[in-house]
């Protein structure tokens, strides 16, 4: 058997149906069960679902103060005030940037734009902006994608006479700035949809300043909507909807660039923004200064803006190196230490720009919270960001000891903090105990939601062609998840490294090719003509012109019992088995079970404590097939490795047949006396029988008391009385161990597994009596 790494929750099969009627679309079972899951179950849902429309997109004039910040800025405009838009160093916030700049450049406002440095001014608005600002004589600064939360800011740029217009997205506080004007959903009691993301909310007040909605800057808006991680639904899928479709056409030479430079050519879909293009405008907030993404975007001049997306390829590399180099350095310092329920690891010198990415892996890699901290010893903090796994919020328990914080912010699942060094100690310990409180082991498991489970018969390319209706896919609209459950014809491992897992299937004549990045360390815990559980995503596989369906790997499971068969081999490597399984007992060796540091017993041991063991080794053949069998029945393993080598093989020597104890009777009543030396060797010379065989026969008489050996001499019995061979101790144990051979070591795989299975399920083996007598 083999568990998964995720806890699976297979989704209700609701048994609603899909209102239709003559005019509605034609759609398969699997994408009406799929839009059921959904929530849309009405003809006019389906629709606005399967065809997003624009004209569905909320009013800009239901969000509270937008009437009033429009004429501010309109006022700026007709008296040349300078305004400056304060944005955000992520791809949020500087899409967002980009959407207001160009929508005041359309009405020729005097405007710039100011991005606070992550490293040295940390996030959102801040005093020394605000006060550079007011030294280069701004009147009005409008915020984008930040600013709910700075009150105090907001302070100082009254005392300055400078207006501040907020739009902003992020959780409101207790407390709101006091300012000329907010723009944000969650402050908008009439306004129906709360989930935009912060260039969503810049585009609503591009739109409302411009009058008209502006289409030429949906490109921005979806970039911006995905890579925040916002939920694709409603208005945010409207917006990436016909945003993808607007990018893929897109005009823009930045945009072009940046497309050209992460190799996405023709239509551009969600993954190509949020594993493409997101990552490289991130990148550039991460290491330098957000400016030159905006740049990018704003610019007009192709050469200019190719050389910029130049240069951001090459620091989204450099960035790539950096998260490598600290994953790979927080990993040592976790194997220094004993393991926790919440991982925190600091060092000094880690770029701190990139180490929400390396909790992420971690988390994904060990299923525990981690917090990874950059430690400035100069200054005595440490200063970093968390992430978490879906039973633990990490929000409301970091807010329990938020007095260890100098700074902290976040949500349920990541979070970015600045603490004293002397704080990290007793943060760790502190959460810790909560987790404790809290979880159980399964908790700590990623989740993953199963939409269906489908036969490999049923994976075709229209259906999968059909499931991409259902896109742009996200938060609250993910990709739909599938479960197959089939024997592969055949497996392998893939990629210069061998880290990565093929697995293909045949059903009905379609094919379906299964591909698991990471998943090659599996590749020796599969066996053959074993049902596998796999849990992916259906693409299309394009090569050469053909179209293949593929599954993508995210998890994998087995079942049923494994026999693992390593019959023959003089060195079997099971190290890595035993580390993976929970309970593990050998059988054979007991040398080799305590160099390995696993519990041994003997076939003949009292095993009745023992049931359901995970994994069972065995290191040698029985002596008798009952105790092996009475040992499976009683354990019950999960996993049975079979590591036993045969050098001298008892089944494979010609056993003596019935006429071969014949002869050689015969030959002992002619002779009378026989020497051992001198007469047998020439008679089983004369036979063509081994040595071995000779001496077996011999044996086998001797104990029937056929005959007596004194010295080197054998005489015979006048009068021996009449007995079955399988009297003879010598032939029932060579029989039996030559059964033993035959079943256990030489049978083919389909059988040996089938006879383990009858005896784990109480059903034994078939008698097989032979009797020879003489």
């Amino acid at each position: 058997m083999l568990a998964s790494k995720a806890n699976w929750n297979f989704m209700e099969q609701v048994i609603t149906n899909v209102e239709r009627d003559n005019d509605s679309p034609s759609i398969s079972p699997i994408i009406e069960k799929l839009l059921v899951q959904r929530g849309v179950t009405t003809k006019q849902a389906v629709s606005k679902f399967l065809k997003p429309d624009v004209e569905d997109l909320h009013s800009p004039d239901k969000l509270l103060s937008i009437d009033k910040a429009v004429k501010r800025v309109k006022l700026a405009i007709e008296q040349g005030e300078k305004l400056l838009v304060f944005g955000d160093y992520d791809a949020d916030g500087v899409t967002a940037t980009t959407v207001l700049i160009k929508a005041l450049q359309e009405l020729d406002a005097q405007c710039d734009y100011y991005i606070p440095n992550r490293f040295t001014e940390g996030y959102g608005p801040n005093e020394a902006a605000f006060r550079q600002a007011h030294r280069e004589g701004y009147t009005l600064i409008i915020t984008v994608d930040t600013g709910i939360a700075a009150i105090e800011e907001a302070k100082i740029a009254q005392e300055l006479g400078m207006d501040l217009i907020i739009t902003d997205h992020h959780e409101v506080q207790a407390n709101v700035p006091d300012c000329y004007a907010i723009i944000h959903p969650k402050c908008s009691p009439d306004y129906l949809f709360q989930e935009l993301a912060g260039v969503g909310v810049a585009f609503k007040f591009a739109q409302a300043l411009l009058g008209y909605l502006p289409k030429q800057l949906l490109s921005f808006v979806a970039i911006g909507t995905v890579a925040d991680l916002v939920p694709l639904v409603d208005e945010n899928r409207i917006l990436v909807y016909h945003g993808l479709k607007e990018l893929a056409n897109t005009t823009n030479p930045g945009l072009k660039a940046l497309k050209r430079t992460a190799n996405i050519d023709g239509n551009v879909t969600e993954e190509d923004v949020g594993f493409a293009i997101g990552p490289r405008i991130n990148a550039v907030g991460r290491l330098q200064s957000a400016d030159m993404a905006v740049e990018l975007m704003l610019t007009e001049d192709p050469q200019e803006a190719k050389t910029i997306a130049e240069e951001m390829e090459e620091i989204n590399s450099e960035r790539q190196q950096i998260v490598q180099k600290i994953v790979k350095e927080a990993e040592q310092l976790l194997s220094d230490k004993e393991q926790q329920d919440v991982i925190v690891v600091a060092k000094e010198g880690w770029n701190e720009g990139v180490l929400g990415i390396v909790a992420s892996k971690l988390v994904r890699k060990w299923d525990r919270p981690a917090i990874v901290l950059s430690i400035k010893p100069n200054v005595g903090i440490a200063k970093g960001s968390a992430r978490s796994v879906p039973a633990f919020d990490l929000f409301h328990n970091c807010m329990q000891v938020n007095h260890l914080f100098e700074q902290f912010g976040g949500h349920s699942q990541a979070a970015g903090m600045t603490l004293a060094l002397t704080n990290v100690q007793p943060l760790e310990q502190a959460l810790n105990k909560q987790i404790a409180q809290q979880l159980s082991e399964s908790d700590f498991k990623q989740e993953l939601n199963i939409h269906a489970t489908l036969p490999v018969s049923q994976i075709t390319i229209p259906l999968i062609k059909e499931i991409q209706q259902l896109a742009p896919f996200g938060m609250h609209n993910p990709k739909p998840l599938f479960h197959i459950k089939a024997i592969p014809e055949q497996s392998r491992q893939i990629g210069s490294m061998k880290n990565h897992l093929k697995l293909q299937f045949t059903e009905d004549n379609q094919q379906l090719d299964a591909i698991g990045f990471g998943f090659g360390e599996l590749y020796n815990y599969l066996t053959p003509h074993t049902p596998v559980n796999i849990v992916g995503e259906l693409t299309i596989n394009e090569w050469n012109g053909s179209q293949k369906p593929q599954l993508m790997i995210q998890d994998l499971s087995i079942d049923e019992w494994q026999l693992f068969d390593h019959r023959g081999k003089r060195q079997v490597h099971v190290n890595e088995f035993i580390h993976s399984y929970a309970s593990v007992f050998s059988i054979g060796d007991r040398t080799r079970a305590q160099s390995l540091g696993i519990p041994h017993k003997d076939y003949q041991d009292d095993w009745s404590s023992l049931e359901n063991v995970d994994t069972l080794i065995l290191f040698a053949l029985p002596s008798n097939l009952k105790d092996l069998e009475a040992l499976l029945k009683q354990m019950k393993p999960k996993n049975i490795h079979l590591c036993y080598y045969v050098k001298d093989s008892i089944y494979l020597r010609a056993f003596p047949s019935r006429d071969d104890f014949k002869k050689m009777y015969v030959f002992l009543q002619q002779k009378k006396v026989v020497s051992i030396d001198n007469d047998l060797p020439p008679f089983a010379q004369t036979n063509g029988w081994s040595k071995d065989k000779l001496l077996f026969l011999i044996h086998v008489f001797y104990e029937l008391h056929f005959i007596q050996i004194e010295g080197r001499i054998i005489q015979v019995e006048e009068k021996p009385l009449k007995k079955d061979l399988q009297e003879s101790a010598t032939y029932q144990k060579r029989l039996q161990q030559a059964e033993i051979e035959r079943k256990l070591y030489y049978s083919n795989y389909e059988q040996l597994k089938k006879h383990f299975t009858n005896c784990m399920e109480h059903l034994g083996s078939p008698k097989e009596e032979q009797s020879y007598g003489l």
